[in-house]
């Protein structure tokens, strides 16, 4: 008798979740009131999808209410989240987004690329991360190790998605890809940079080796065959210094 109902409770619990993900197709428990479950189907939905348009604020301005509302619900009626975190949701609708999502004739072609870029907001902004102490504004940026912040990622896209709003919105990429920097920084601010392939590819080089700002600059001169390292040196020197001074490099 007890595992009987050991297991009628269990079935109980899968219909149960099975009408809360997709009330439409799967019915709800019989021996359950439905006015009861009404809070339930309101409360789940409602706190998901509000999550979701505040993480997702630029994507979710650009979708108009019903078929954001359809990609909501076949989010929480398809997608298998795999953690029990409720910050983590964004990461598990981007996920959905990328490996499951059906794209639509009306979807824009930079939506994958602007969800990631929110994401990333997101995903830095919660980050239990830090970078301490703070950098010394007289360091030689040229004679000190650097490394890159964990709190900065280097981004590439097809399209400028840190432009993209309701009064940009591009029908195709660019002829030239976009380079970004997002940061945070020690005032716990969420920044981004425009860059280029050598910006990035410099950060590539300070988060593979352990180098001096000299050194980093001199890999770089090698690499393009540059015809005057003495001038990318100095120009270099710059940039290493704005982006030790935006925290997005710290000493080693």
């Amino acid at each position: 008798m007890c595992d009987l109902s050991a297991k009628d409770f269990q079935q109980t619990q899968y219909e149960f979740a099975a009408h809360l993900r997709d009330p439409d197709i799967h019915p709800a428990p019989t021996d359950i009131e439905d006015r009861r479950m009404k809070i339930y189907r309101e409360l789940v939905y409602n706190n998901i999808e509000s999550f979701l348009s505040s993480g997702f604020p630029i994507l979710r301005s650009l979708i108009e209410d019903a078929p954001w509302h359809q990609l909501v619900r076949d989010f929480i009626s398809r997608h298998q989240s795999h953690t029990p975190y409720f910050l983590e949701i964004s990461q598990e609708f981007l996920q959905y987004l990328q490996e499951e999502y059906q794209p639509q004739e009306s979807d824009p072609g930079f939506m994958l690329e602007l969800a990631h870029y929110e994401w990333v907001e997101l995903a830095l902004d919660v980050s239990e991360q830090s970078i301490t102490p703070s950098n010394s504004l007289d360091a030689d940026v040229l004679k000190t190790p650097l490394a890159v912040s964990p709190l900065a990622w280097r981004l590439s896209y097809q399209y400028p998605v840190h432009r993209i709003g309701l009064e940009y919105q591009p029908s195709s990429p660019p002829d030239e890809p976009t380079f970004l920097v997002v940061y945070r920084n020690r005032e716990h601010l969420v920044k981004f940079m425009e860059a280029n392939a050598v910006t990035i590819r410099l950060l590539q080089l300070l988060e593979e080796q352990s180098l001096t700002g000299r050194e980093a600059l001199e890999q770089i001169a090698k690499e393009l065959q540059h015809p005057n390292p003495a001038a990318l040196l100095k120009s270099g020197a710059e940039l290493l210094f704005k982006l030790y001074s935006l925290d997005t490099l710290i000493a080693d």
